[in-house]
């Protein structure tokens, strides 16, 4: 690594801070709050970041939190986002830790992502080793599915009140060793959509089908066919899903009930597979009901748009994390990853990358009760942070 590079943030720099870091992320897993319900979250992250000089901006798009720090008179800007909000999983981990509100945890590692950022934000205005200006964001509402965080903090002016050139943000993956780093240019992280199925037949009595139509049966048929759509409908060398999630229908066993229900998460990375996916499943539900002598109401719902990555951020980011673990801890391309982010709202009005980082190869899966972020990752987030706003924002 050249002399340059070296007076960069480097691992050990942040490994004072270790125990500063793993209490705070225990703290906020043991006090999880869901979307739009991050009150104290924000109040323990604005509070933090204004004891160590930040110039603090609370209540963007709800519990938002924008953190600015200028240092020298570099003219660019650079923003990095951490998620704030929690899940209504039961937590099952057992951990000393866990979570101390019923039905809500920290299942997908936002406690981590914040105490990441977190960390970064204190070395940074310790060390103020750059030129120009960074914005920290702490969204809220990441798991919200629509009306998320992301958009409310853009409709709040987000951009136009903190200006940046870029945006970065990280996500952990389970499956993966701690501190090893992932990346993909493009489209990297699926579209999210859902409809909800009605199907509505004439209920009756289970002893006389044949006065009825079954509206169980009907439904049971369709998410058969349902499974065509992406089989026969789409072009094999282009990703998509279709999921039927859940089904309801009827109380007991001697009554053939009026209606039956079903939602379904399709996920997808081409808007033209995207609007292909939404007019076959809305045809085949309706015509499939009709063949039966059923009815089928559909309600389609667009969720998070696909997240893309911009080629030049990326390799930026990559290069950040190659200098900091090493080439053999750094895998590129990566993906693509078929769960989805509101982050892809931010990266459809800037250029940037959102990035992934091993949780453990053991690690609980994502949005299970047994799921909890690696201490480990901290220090390593931290630091991975802290040197991707040093090199971007170099004098």
């Amino acid at each position: 690594m050249s002399d340059r590079l070296r007076c960069f943030c480097e691992l050990g720099d942040l490994a004072g801070a270790a125990g500063f870091l793993r209490s705070t992320r225990r703290h906020l897993h043991q006090h999880p709050e869901l979307s739009f319900q991050e009150a104290a979250t924000a109040a323990l992250v604005a509070g933090q970041l204004e004891a160590w000089g930040w110039q603090v901006t609370r209540g963007v798009g709800g519990h938002g939190v924008v953190a600015s720090l200028r240092v020298a008179d570099g003219a660019r800007s650079i923003a990095v986002r951490a998620d704030m909000d929690a899940l209504p999983i039961q937590e099952q981990t057992g951990q000393p830790h866990a979570s101390q509100v019923a039905g809500v945890m920290h299942a997908c590692g936002h406690d981590g992502h914040t105490t990441m950022l977190l960390g970064a934000a204190q070395h940074l205005a310790k060390t103020r080793n750059f030129s120009g200006t960074v914005h920290l964001v702490f969204q809220p509402a990441e798991e919200a599915g629509k009306n998320s965080g992301a958009e409310r903090m853009i409709a709040d002016g987000l951009f136009e009140r903190f200006p940046c050139d870029a945006i970065f943000g990280m996500h952990n993956h389970p499956g993966y060793p701690t501190g090893t780093f992932m990346f993909g240019s493009g489209p990297f992280m699926s579209a999210s959509d859902t409809a909800k199925i009605t199907v509505r037949g004439r209920g009756g009595h289970a002893a006389r089908p044949h006065l009825s139509v079954d509206p169980v049966v009907i439904a049971a048929s369709l998410i058969m066919a349902l499974q065509t759509v992406v089989s026969r409908n789409i072009d094999p060398t282009q990703t998509a899903i279709v999921t039927v999630g859940s089904l309801h229908a009827g109380s007991v066993a001697n009554v053939i009930p009026d209606s039956a229900t079903m939602e379904l998460s399709i996920r997808s990375f081409d808007q033209g597979v995207r609007e292909r996916l939404e007019q076959r499943i809305v045809t085949l539900a309706r015509s499939h009901a009709e063949g039966f002598g059923a009815e089928a109401d559909v309600v389609y719902d667009r969720g998070y748009p696909v997240l893309v990555n911009s080629a030049k951020e990326t390799e930026f980011a990559r290069q950040v994390a190659e200098e900091l673990v090493g080439l053999e801890r750094v895998t590129a391309p990566f993906g693509p990853v078929t769960g989805s982010e509101d982050f892809a709202y931010f990266l459809q009005k800037k250029p940037g990358c959102f990035l992934r980082v091993g949780n453990g190869e053991q690690s609980g899966m994502l949005h299970n009760a047994r799921y909890d972020f690696n201490d480990d990752n901290l220090t390593v987030g931290a630091a991975y942070w802290t040197r991707l706003v040093e090199r971007y924002l170099s004098a």
